[in-house]
């Protein structure tokens, strides 16, 4: 049987992804490639906002029009929350919340008539890298936060954290397997270990980084409240040279006033501090974040606010999203919406702080030289350290045959920006 697994969204979902991955080939299915017709096909979807749940629904009608003799599965987030709207469509056949993830391949073993049984071990070596050349594991799931515009609460649950030694040894099998790097995920990584005794996330990171030997490790979200001393210390310390250099940090918006209604649980100012704080002890550092346009009751003069607050920032990247209603979220019953024009006009003018932004910090790594780790073809197309894009001078792709490229890391001097992407030549 040979199943294809389409993820939508965060990282978590593509942790959740590559760990669906191996249990369906410790069960004996093989995970086909885009040149393959699927047996199963497996959507992974996310529900953030009403456009994700169009595309989850547009991916789902298109492979069964596709592939019209496979099983074809919702799973996700989507799933969890718009459970009744999926199982109405005549696109799919099966239907399975978050809150049954874990019994994905036996239900879908069951439907095509196997006698499933889990076989193989989880350290066996035999790994699947969705992402081709870097490995995702997750730390913890869930949120308590409970922001009034999220509906991740609701599709993930209560906090809960992954114990450390857990981590551990995925984080080791995926190095030992070959991966270059692994990046640390969750809905809510500066709480973790809140459940556990004698673990926090500082503690965590560094038993990672002292008990694996993993060559680079990526933290993917946190929040500005959770920049200690300590955690920063980690990126000249143990971490040195293997702690990636780039911190996602939401913003949401700039105006105090938004953030309370959001209940966020910072100010503009405190925001800038933590940006502040990340790149005085992280040299070289990118931030990049996620901001929300046209939140019920937002005026000119916040709008305003969270531009003054984005462009202080001098970020590397920004993911600008007009708000969109979830129903069983708090914000969904605030009157006073800004209307649909409005908050196209403002996302844009974010957008385009953000591409300023995006263009002023890679023009200052020119010149520089900077690891780089290739996807596909080698000097196609690679990330940095610091998660910027990366490619070769057209003259230099095919210099040296090293395979294809996957998981090769190299040094790269950059010589030029073309578009948002580095373009340089590798150190010899």
């Amino acid at each position: 049987m040979k199943v294809r697994i389409e993820t939508h969204g965060c990282k978590l979902n593509t942790a959740d992804s590559q760990r669906l991955a191996n249990e369906f080939a410790r069960s004996g299915y093989n995970l086909c490639g885009t040149d393959e017709t699927p047996d199963v096909f497996v959507l992974n979807s996310c529900t953030v906002t009403h456009v994700a749940d169009k595309k989850a629904r547009q991916a789902l009608s298109k492979a069964r029009k596709s592939f019209p003799d496979a099983i074809v599965v919702a799973a996700g987030c989507y799933a969890q929350s718009g459970t009744a709207d999926l199982e109405e469509l005549a696109s799919t056949d099966l239907v399975i919340p978050n809150t049954r993830k874990s019994e994905i391949v036996s239900i879908v073993s069951s439907r095509a008539g196997l006698d499933w049984q889990e076989s193989g071990d989880a350290d066996s070596g035999q790994i699947q890298l969705l992402g081709r050349t870097r490995g995702a594991v997750k730390i913890q799931e869930g949120c308590d936060q409970i922001c009034s515009y999220c509906i991740v609460p609701k599709v993930r649950g209560r906090e809960r954290s992954v114990p450390e030694a857990e981590i551990i040894r995925q984080v080791q099998v995926l190095c030992s397997t070959g991966c270059p790097e692994v990046v640390l995920t969750g809905t809510q990584l500066g709480s973790y270990g809140f459940d556990l005794e004698n673990t926090g996330l500082v503690d965590m990171i560094r038993s990672v980084l002292e008990q694996t030997d993993i060559r680079r490790l990526r933290v993917s979200s946190l929040q500005p409240a959770e920049f200690s001393d300590e955690l920063l210390d980690l990126w000249d310390g143990v971490g040195k040279d293997r702690l990636c250099p780039h911190f996602h940090i939401p913003l949401q918006s700039g105006s105090d006033r938004i953030l309370e209604l959001m209940r966020r649980r910072y100010t503009g100012e405190g925001y800038l501090e933590a940006i502040r704080s990340a790149k005085a002890a992280v040299a070289g550092c990118s931030v990049t974040t996620d901001v929300i346009s046209g939140f019920p009751g937002e005026s000119e003069d916040d709008h305003l606010r969270t531009l003054e607050v984005l462009r202080s920032a001098e970020l590397a990247d920004a993911h600008v999203f007009p708000y969109s209603v979830r129903p069983g979220t708090s914000a969904s019953h605030l009157d006073d919406r800004v209307d649909v024009q409005t908050q196209a006009l403002r996302a844009e003018e974010l957008r385009v702080a953000a591409d300023e932004m995006a263009r002023n910090h890679r023009i200052s790594f020119v010149g520089s030289v900077r690891s780089v780790l290739w996807e596909g073809a080698r000097g196609t197309s690679g990330l940095t350290d610091n998660y910027l894009r990366v490619r070769l001078e057209p003259g230099e792709i095919t210099v040296v045959a090293r395979g294809n490229g996957d998981g090769l890391v190299e040094d790269v001097k950059f010589n030029r920006l073309e578009g948002l992407q580095l373009v340089g030549s590798p150190v010899v």
